[in-house]
């Protein structure tokens, strides 16, 4: 295949970095333009680091954006004027903003996912297996673990999860969204989701699903140890979206799970 013209959002952010790494052991990917959201005189692998705009990404492919939902809405805007296919690995949308990303991928080819990690997506189709299987006497709940320096909860991550148990189940997972707890050493199960969520230190990330009875626990989880996890399937999820037509995909289409 031919080389993918990539631009990196929020170069300078802890994402961006291992994708600025990622992407330059990558033989399929070009470099091409890296961006922040305010002005920084800095050059990173030779490349100047610019602001988000059309001039910034008229040459470029594709785009892969981890920053924060406003950030995400600028690339977009611009993105759907120029006609360039983005991955989203930004977390914390509400609702309203999820149905405007869809609104924005019928112009362009637009892959989005709460992670990267095949691992993670496998994790996220065995909890949907696990939820369907089970009856309504099995009540669930999730927990994650993030570094100090994530903001949002719970993560991008857990609401994937939650979405496979609603799946499951063929419920709405807006519908199905119980407490949100932050640092807490335990917590309960309900009628509705409940999710804890745990920051501290440099942890990449660890994400648990419990189902309970009340007579057995089943228990699904997956930890990861290296942030180049995110970013190489990032950049697999890139090269498989250059071939495909405008439209919302996740990392379930590209790993073809049924």
């Amino acid at each position: 295949m031919s080389k993918v013209n990539l631009a990196i959002t929020g170069c300078m952010g802890r994402m961006g970095q291992q994708l600025i790494k990622s992407s330059k052991a990558d033989k399929n990917i070009k470099l091409t333009t890296l961006t922040e959201s305010k002005l920084v005189k800095k050059k990173i692998s030779g490349i100047k680091v610019s602001l988000n705009n059309e001039k910034s990404f008229r040459n470029i492919d594709l785009i892969i954006d981890f920053t924060i939902p406003k950030c995400t809405f600028e690339i977009l805007k611009i993105a759907s004027k120029l006609k360039k296919r983005v991955v989203i690995g930004t977390t914390g949308f509400t609702q309203k903003e999820e149905s405007l990303i869809k609104k924005f991928s019928k112009k362009i080819p637009i892959l989005k996912a709460g992670n990267m990690s095949l691992g993670v997506n496998l994790l996220m189709y065995l909890t949907e297996i696990t939820s369907k299987s089970l009856n309504d006497n099995y009540l669930s709940k999730i927990f994650e673990v993030h570094h100090k320096h994530k903001k949002d909860y719970p993560s991008g991550t857990a609401l994937m999860l939650g979405k496979g148990i609603a799946d499951g189940k063929g419920k709405d997972l807006y519908n199905l969204i119980g407490k949100k707890f932050l640092n807490k050493k335990s917590f309960p199960y309900g009628k509705k989701i409940n999710f804890n969520s745990l920051r501290k230190g440099e942890i990449i990330g660890e994400h648990e699903v419990k189902f309970s009875s009340g007579k057995e626990i089943i228990t699904l989880n997956h930890e990861a140890f290296d942030r180049a996890l995110y970013s190489d399937g990032a950049l697999t999820a890139a090269k498989w979206l250059m071939k495909k037509k405008p439209g919302l995909y996740s990392m379930r289409d590209l790993l073809n799970f049924s």
